[in-house]
């Protein structure tokens, strides 16, 4: 988990708090642990955080802090789900009753494209692949 400074600073200055506790309303899904920056692979190559420009938008993991009362889908409380790209708002920091401090955001119910119970192990989905005229062989699709 960050801490609470690392939550503090970013590119865009400091981020708003909220202390004590809070509930989402109708069918709304607050996530929480999403992650931005540099990853590392599970063999150790660490992937730079680009932002988009080279290697494009891609869908990111967050866990469910919290779901509304009208929330009847099939994902629970602290369940990973995957979110397509920008669907979800600003962070900002949730400081507890008990003094731990996450960063959460609202996201968006309609764009949420998987769940799973586990923390995945990666956390990109798919793979790059370079399908440049100049890199691509037809022995690579199967021609002899």
């Amino acid at each position: 988990m960050a801490t609470y400074k690392d939550m503090m600073g970013g590119i865009k200055g400091p981020k708003q708090i909220i202390r004590g506790k809070l509930r989402p309303i109708k069918d709304d899904v607050i996530g929480y642990n999403m992650h931005f920056g540099e990853q590392q692979t599970a063999s150790g190559i660490i992937i730079t955080n680009d932002d988009g420009k080279e290697r494009g938008i891609y869908p990111r993991w967050c866990q469910v802090y919290a779901k509304g009362p009208l929330n009847n889908e099939e994902y629970q409380v602290d369940d990973w789900i995957l979110v397509s790209h920008g669907r979800w708002s600003r962070g900002v920091i949730l400081e507890e009753e008990d003094g731990t401090t996450n960063e959460i955001r609202k996201i968006d119910i309609k764009e949420i494209l998987l769940v799973s119970s586990e923390k995945p192990s990666d956390i990109r989905l798919g793979h790059e692949q370079d399908y440049s005229p100049d890199k691509v062989r037809a022995e690579d699709f199967g021609a002899n």
